[in-house]
């Protein structure tokens, strides 16, 4: 008798920034979208949950940008954050949100909290933001991945 081959997947934590979610929303059919929208089994995604105000208030933004009128925004964010944890930063450390600082306080404080809950959660960062990349891999924190390496990466079996 022949023992099958169990495998075992493991979600992979990542923390989501803004930029990335946005371009899910004006785009559900790009890469991008596609990472967000399919791909609950492989990865549990976690961003701030101001992120759900900042997008509300670009809706006219988004509208213009995208030629979508606003319920059709408003199903594309569904889709882009129906399999996004938000967490309240009220839940991350003092200890963490003070090294955050210190890394991005000469890049773009905007970007405290998803450092902050990098630290956190000891996960990686999905970003597009080539400013905060560039800036936090020359102050050596390197917990950053890239649309292409997720789309390795989903695409890999764990055992």
């Amino acid at each position: 008798m022949v023992e099958s081959e169990q495998i075992t997947i493991y979600k992979v934590k990542i923390i989501v920034d803004a930029n990335i979610v946005f371009s899910g929303i004006l785009n559900c059919n790009s890469k991008i979208g596609d990472l967000l929208i399919n791909s609950k089994k492989r990865f549990q995604f976690i961003s701030p949950e101001f992120l759900h105000y900042e997008i509300k208030a670009k809706y006219a933004k988004i509208q213009a940008i995208s030629g979508l009128g606003i319920e059709q925004v408003m199903e594309a964010e569904y889709q882009v954050c129906k399999d996004i944890v938000f967490i309240s930063e009220e839940q991350i450390s003092a200890r963490h949100l003070d090294e955050a600082f210190v890394l991005v306080n000469d890049i773009d404080e905007k970007d405290l909290l998803y450092v902050a809950y990098s630290r956190q959660f000891r996960c990686k960062i999905w970003s597009g933001d080539k400013k905060l990349i560039k800036g936090l891999r020359a102050k050596g924190f390197n917990n950053l991945i890239n649309t292409s390496e997720l789309f390795e990466l989903r695409s890999k079996k764990t055992k």
